[in-house]
């Protein structure tokens, strides 16, 4: 084996300025301007992401992060007040919210950049 000592995921948004604004203050995520034009979010329990800009951007055609918790209604409430709209995907059987009522409970929106986020309940 390599001897990795640590890792991280990042992602491409072709505007920083408007990932840091919903990251930060529409999600709600600790938040720093890095060098190089980067981005590092803080995600609980020590993640971290790396968004980087790429002006030639094509957003993702899956979900990039998945945010863990504990009660999918109350986040998907809290989402919606900030003005973050859910996602409906064919295939998925979603309630008035947006959630999918399976195992996970599973609801889908997107980043400024088009890039697709998930709120989830794990049973």
């Amino acid at each position: 084996m390599l001897p990795i000592r640590s890792g991280f995921s990042g992602f491409a948004v072709p505007d920083i300025a408007a990932a840091e604004a919903f990251y930060g203050d529409t999600l709600g995520l600790d938040v720093s301007r890095e060098a190089m034009g980067l981005l590092r979010l803080r995600l609980p329990e020590g993640a971290d992401v790396l968004v980087y800009p790429k002006p030639d951007h094509a957003p993702a055609t899956y979900t990039i992060l998945n945010f863990v918790v504990d009660d999918i209604d109350a986040a998907v409430d809290a989402l919606a007040e900030r003005g973050v709209a859910f996602e409906r995907y064919d295939g998925f059987e979603q309630d008035g919210k947006g959630i999918a009522r399976g195992e996970p409970q599973i609801a889908w929106f997107t980043d400024p950049a088009g890039n697709i986020c998930s709120v989830l309940q794990m049973p």
